[in-house]
């Protein structure tokens, strides 16, 4: 009879599993999904949360408003179905990756703001590195390009500028995190400081061949090894949440930055496949299998995650204005109400009007690479009207996607026949439509467009045995529409060749 009960209570604990919740801690905002066994959104909360711009080029975010509105966020999407923390299998995280956090061992507060991803205030620490003649050396060790983005000069310049930090550092009391990492801190009470793979991947301090933290790296930018979170695997358990948090102990058991985890999301499990994820940047990734493939055309190598200690590659481009720029014209320029407007009035007018708008706000990204690239608008008459400008920004995100996917088509040698999208630009049908025009590809729209959540789900599901294996997670996905062209290739590469003249134009810019 016992053994019986014992039997009972072990199904019904089984049983009272019904989600999975993902952290989608994003650049502008965070985002809390739980998802049941069919992958299938059953509540959500977002919250956005606030960037500064202390002096041109850099952006910051205040690191507990990041944490406050990760947390209110989960507390929020539980609330709505009255979901329990004995309902939830496991928690995921995927996150905005380069962004960095340097923060008190004991108190868990940053002593700086967060450092975001898109801040170009090591350019000129980068453009030394490179006068130095470190880059061969660090793609080598990394698969990264010298810039900014990447988050080991941003941890050098808060070590050098933050008063006391490099003493404290020295001192073994502070520690560094990409979002990721301080949310598992904060949630752990400060038991847990790691990250997995993929975010190691991205701070030019990880080195992707040895999988281990480049000694000679932390010794160029001066940086602790104390400092550093433990590497761990996509999918394991490595912590419990406090139950002072959700109400009770919820495993952690997933981690990806956001482009691997809507890479995984769209299972793009096998090698050649690729996908897009239109979101504040614009970020293509191409699975490589167990291949490092190095780039020769401006393209990034990185991990794209670690399952059962097997670790799977990536070719990378990335794309730093892409929903920003669509909040440029509504928020700056003031010709669009609401981002959502932006379909509608670029659909008013037939073309562009021979204007081409590039969106280089903060430099331009994959396969350019150049951090004093500014934007411009060329081809401006009289007779160009805002729905001309706002359907030429539009169009500029397919151009410059356009161009990665040449780039990766040139590095990996095969031809791409498809492209996987999500993010909440992939929603405007009349980019998807020109991105398919441009490219000559069929690009392919999933029902879930929250890939990167869905990515960060599977991973913390997989860990959890939630979800059995890589066909569960493959079943799951669905496409809404699929979106192919019929653009005639004269017209099409004309229309490129008129984009590369106003991309010169933007690149001719200097400071």
């Amino acid at each position: 009879m016992a053994a019986f009960a014992a039997i009972f209570l072990h199904n019904k604990g089984v049983n009272m599993k019904k989600y999975i919740m993902a952290f989608d801690a994003g650049t502008t905002s965070a985002r809390t999904i739980l998802f049941n066994k069919d992958g299938e959104i059953v509540s959500q909360a977002s919250k956005e949360f606030t960037q500064y711009f202390p002096h041109p080029g850099w952006v910051e975010e205040d690191a507990s408003e990041i944490w406050s509105s990760q947390i209110g966020t989960a507390v929020e999407a539980m609330s709505k179905i009255s979901a329990t923390a004995d309902e939830i299998s496991a928690i995921g995280i995927a996150n905005q990756r380069e962004t960095t956090i340097v923060w008190d061992k004991n108190t868990g507060d940053a002593i700086y703001n967060a450092i975001v991803w898109q801040c170009k205030r090591t350019a000129p620490l980068c453009d030394k590195l490179k006068k130095d003649e470190l880059t061969d050396m660090i793609k080598k060790k990394t698969g990264l390009v010298i810039d900014p983005y990447f988050s080991a000069t941003k941890i050098k310049w808060i070590l050098d500028n933050v008063p006391l930090a490099r003493e404290k550092a020295q001192k073994g009391e502070l520690l560094f995190g990409t979002v990721d990492s301080y949310l598992i801190y904060k949630l752990t009470g400060g038991l847990c400081h790691i990250t997995d793979y993929s975010n190691a991947s991205r701070t030019m301090l990880f080195n992707i061949k040895d999988l281990k933290w480049d000694d000679e790296l932390l010794k160029i930018f001066d940086i602790p090894k104390s400092m550093l979170p433990q590497v761990k695997n996509s999918s394991e358990i490595y912590g419990k949440s406090s139950s002072k948090f959700l109400g009770g102990e919820i495993p952690i058991a997933g981690i990806l930055g956001d482009q691997q985890a809507s890479l995984f999301g769209q299972a793009c499990f096998n090698k050649a496949m690729a996908k897009a994820t239109y979101g504040t940047g614009a970020f293509i990734l191409m699975n490589t299998g167990n291949e490092i493939v190095n780039s020769n055309n401006g393209l990034v190598t990185t991990i794209a995650w670690s399952y059962k200690d097997k670790v799977t590659y990536a070719l990378e481009g990335s794309i730093f204005e892409c929903g920003s720029a669509i909040n440029w014209l509504r928020d700056d320029l003031k010709i669009l109400d609401a981002a959502d407007d932006s379909e509608y009035m670029a659909t008013k007018v037939k073309d562009t009007c021979g204007c081409f708008v590039v969106p280089a706000f903060s430099g331009l990204g994959a396969p350019y690479w150049n951090q004093y690239a500014r934007g411009t608008i060329v081809g401006l008459t009289r007779a160009v009207s805002k729905y001309h400008i706002v359907r030429a920004t539009l169009e500029s995100l397919a151009y410059l996607s356009k161009d990665v996917l040449n780039a990766m088509e040139e590095d990996a040698g095969f031809k791409i026949e498809e492209l996987k999208v999500d993010g909440g630009v992939s929603k405007n049908n009349f980019i998807m439509q020109f991105l398919s025009d441009m490219t000559g590809i069929s690009v392919l729209r999933p029902k879930i467009v929250e890939l990167t959540a869905l990515g960060a789900a599977y991973m913390a599901g997989l860990g959890t045995g939630f979800w059995k294996d890589l066909e569960d997670a493959k079943n799951i996905l669905k496409i809404d529409m699929s979106f192919k062209s019929n653009f005639d290739k004269k017209n099409r590469e004309e229309k490129i060749k008129a984009w590369h003249k106003a991309v010169k134009t933007s690149l001719y810019y200097k400071e």
